[in-house]
């Protein structure tokens, strides 16, 4: 993992593939790596993007979901 300008950078070190991640997503990613659950990640974007929970709450869901079918979250 890498931290760039505008996101985030993973390895998939199985597989050689990158994949890059936006701001929000790396916002999303930092809370769950170091802990936090998706109801802190929906915390930081209302509070850094002002969208509604809601919102947060199903960008947070697309995001998980898109990490397990890569297989780069398991959990």
């Amino acid at each position: 993992m890498a931290v760039v300008e505008d996101g985030m950078v993973l390895l998939d070190g199985r597989s050689g593939r990158y994949y890059q991640v936006n701001d929000s997503g790396a916002l999303v990613l930092g809370v769950l790596i170091e802990g936090g659950g998706e109801e802190e990640a929906a915390d930081a974007l209302t509070e850094r993007y002002g969208v509604s929970r809601s919102r947060a709450l199903a960008d947070i869901d697309k995001i998980v979901r898109q990490l397990r079918s890569t297989g780069l979250m398991t959990s």
